[in-house]
């Protein structure tokens, strides 16, 4: 049997690769398949992995974040039942109270006050130690009553013998279960939780009561409310030892308190992802948050069906997407191949030539069908191909003579320092020396702006500047002072070119220009215990506040928005931080005595501090 199918399949095989049609069919039919299976399949793992891990992410952020304000409200609690400042005055009346009347009041007093304090509290018990008496105040219809009543059992419960036993003097009773023992035979209503204290003599240290505060299910459902939840999911909330404090299926607890991994969780920043099975094969992953406070556990058990429900939507898609696009396929392959098999001969013919390197061919164009398109879109392509040689041939001659462009603007600063230096040595040949000097400087002085480097040594700059000033000083004559304080260890210090011309040029302009009396100007570099300073400063006039406030606001804007007269200071401020970092920039100060200008520079880094 197996054999004859095996044959038939062969035979049906054979005679579908006899057609290229068929062959056309079966090739699109497989490749689609193969395609369009792989891709879903890879897409439905890609979308079960980013759920889960999305899942793992929000969940325990969420989880964290109610966990915190869980443990904040039993921080609060605790407070609460620290007598404080008045803890001498409590311990006293809970001595007297037998014997007297006003013992009796004051503890009463103390219940009303912690009663009336908050609106979460069902009843606060204040158990004698010793008497088999205890206080109790609860809110029965409209009116709050302070009873005495009186349990003799009490030293015999669980809740009071951990309490006594703990070195926090506390102990926390879960109502989570239906069945569980009250606390105390009076009460009808316990909550979801009580809180007990006890109250221990701070000389003796001899426990003398034991306040006991039971709380309302609202706030911890109002906390509890900010975790999303979906149909088949489940939440717990326990204390440090695993007990319940809130649970939404007893019975699930019951399930997996029985799993060995729910005594091993621990407070670790990054979860690993817990997968538990349960016996009837159901998957779960279980994010958890155990607080950093106490230890208290807040645990999210969510159904890996639920996880996974958008990737299997994507997946059910895709594939109808995929059998839709393959029965088209083979319909629109079926309907084509047969109008293309003959002339594709012809045109695959030109398409070889043009391979080889026959860039002028050209097929013939017969009929208005997709072959015929597909053939004109080719002799485009092959006329498209001869003007794009023909034109890259002329970018080359363009490119060429951009070159030699470049070369010649290149050459045209030179010339200009070569025209100086012929001016120069005619001056000193008429004896005029006065000019060559000058001639000299401004020569020097266009051969060190021209050059290519952008960082110089401070000795270099400040050769710069003795011929910029030299200039200058031809200029404004005696007018003109300047002063030069810099330490020597500093000669070596690397700083952008023409920086400190920008700011000895920004005093001519402010202060030399400005008034007729002479100015003098200090240049002077030191270092601090973080960073160099260079400093120029002047006793000119200053620079007006409306002035001032334009230069300021200009290192703030961005350098494509700079427009006026302060390219010069925003150029420097701005090479400053891109070079050394946003701790370099310039200061700038000034007032109606002068103006002082600071170059910031720090250590290490790029700045050879």
């Amino acid at each position: 049997m197996f054999e004859r199918l095996r044959k038939a399949f062969r035979s049906l095989i054979d005679r579908m690769s006899r057609r290229l049609v068929n062959k056309l069919i079966l090739f699109f039919s497989t490749i689609i398949i193969l395609v369009v299976g792989s891709l879903t399949i890879i897409s439905y793992q890609m979308i079960q992995k980013e759920s889960v891990d999305y899942n793992m992410s929000s969940t325990a952020n969420n989880l964290k974040l109610v966990n915190q304000n869980l443990e904040d409200y039993l921080a609060g609690i605790e407070q609460l039942s620290l007598p404080q400042i008045r803890y001498d005055e409590l311990i006293r009346a809970i001595l007297n109270e037998e014997d007297d009347y006003a013992s009796k009041m004051y503890l009463e007093d103390y219940l009303r006050s912690l009663f009336y304090s908050r609106k979460d509290l069902n009843s606060i018990y204040l158990y004698l130690v010793g008497q088999g008496k205890y206080y109790s105040i609860t809110q029965e219809a409209y009116d709050i009553k302070v009873r005495v009543g009186y349990d003799g059992q009490i030293p015999y419960r669980s809740w009071y013998k951990k309490a006594m036993a703990s070195p926090n003097n506390r102990s926390y009773q879960s109502f989570a279960d239906p069945g569980a023992d009250p606390g105390y035979s009076s009460i009808t209503d316990p909550g979801f939780m009580a809180y007990h204290r006890v109250i221990r003599s701070i000389a003796s240290k001899e426990a003398r009561a034991v306040i006991s505060f039971y709380l309302k299910p609202s706030m911890k459902d109002e906390i509890m409310k900010d975790i999303p939840f979906e149909n088949g999911e489940h939440l717990l909330f326990l204390d440090p030892d695993n007990v319940p404090f809130h649970l939404d299926d007893l019975e699930f607890y019951n399930r997996l308190k029985q799993t060995e991994w729910l005594t091993r969780l621990e407070r670790q920043e990054e979860q690993e992802p817990i997968t538990w099975t349960t016996k009837d094969k159901e998957k779960y992953l279980i994010v958890y948050n155990v607080g950093e406070q106490n230890g208290w556990k807040l645990i999210k058990p969510i159904p890996y069906s639920n996880i996974y429900e958008a990737a299997r939507k994507t997946r059910d898609l895709n594939y109808l997407i995929g059998l839709v696009f393959l029965v088209i396929s083979v319909i629109l392959v079926t309907l084509i191949a047969n109008a293309i098999t003959q002339p594709l001969k012809r045109l695959s013919h030109q398409m070889r030539r043009f391979s080889e390197g026959t860039f002028d061919v050209e097929a013939p164009v017969k009929g208005r069908d997709e072959l015929a398109y597909l053939t004109r879109h080719f002799n485009r392509m092959v006329t498209r191909t001869n003007d794009l040689i023909n034109e890259r041939y002329k970018m080359k001659l363009v490119e060429k003579n951009a070159i030699l462009k470049a070369l010649e603007a290149e050459i045209n600063p030179h010339f200009l320092y070569n025209a100086l230096q012929a001016i120069s040595t005619k001056a000193l040949k008429s004896g005029d020396f006065e000019v060559a000097d000058m001639v000299d400087a401004l020569a020097l002085t266009l051969r060190y702006c021209i050059s290519g480097k952008d960082i110089v040594y401070a000795k270099e700059e400040l050769g710069h500047i003795d011929r910029y000033l030299a200039l200058q000083k031809a200029r404004f004559g005696s007018r003109l002072e300047v002063t030069l304080e810099w330490d020597d260890s500093l000669m070596e210090l690397q700083i952008p070119k023409l920086s400190i011309q920008s700011l000895v040029e920004n005093s001519i302009k402010h202060a030399v220009e400005k008034v007729s009396v002479g100015i003098r100007i200090k240049i002077r570099a030191e270092l601090e215990e973080s960073r160099a300073v260079i400093t120029v400063e002047d006793n000119g006039p200053g620079i007006p506040p409306a002035r001032m406030e334009e230069i300021l606001e200009s290192f703030r804007t961005e350098w494509e928005e700079q427009e006026g007269e302060n390219i010069g200071l925003k150029n420097l401020n701005t090479r400053l931080k891109l070079l050394y970092g946003e701790e370099a920039g310039l200061e700038i100060q000034s007032g109606d005595t002068g103006t002082r200008m600071r170059m910031l520079i720090p250590r290490g880094g790029q700045s050879h501090v």
